[in-house]
């Protein structure tokens, strides 16, 4: 996986908090959020690991099928909502 270590510690901090969101984790919600975040998250989506949304005003994270792979691989169980 080519992606560095801060974006993937911020994978794996919104894969485990996906439970507590249906899977669908919120930005900035109970993770990540600051300004350096959006380089990371960018990097996420350019690996195809995420996408994500906007809804009333808010950005949601949504993990694509390589993404919730990703997860399993990391020993993150599959709480992760399917990906559009």
């Amino acid at each position: 996986m080519q992606i560095t270590d801060k974006s993937k510690a911020l994978f794996i901090a919104y894969a485990k908090d996906a439970g507590n969101w249906s899977g669908s984790p919120l930005v900035g919600g109970n993770v990540g959020g600051t300004q350096e975040d959006k380089g990371n998250l960018t990097q996420l989506k350019k690996a195809d690991l995420i996408t994500t949304f906007t809804d009333e005003g808010h950005t949601w994270i949504v993990f694509t099928a390589k993404g919730r792979e990703y997860a399993r691989e990391l020993g993150i169980d599959d709480n992760l909502q399917a990906g559009y």
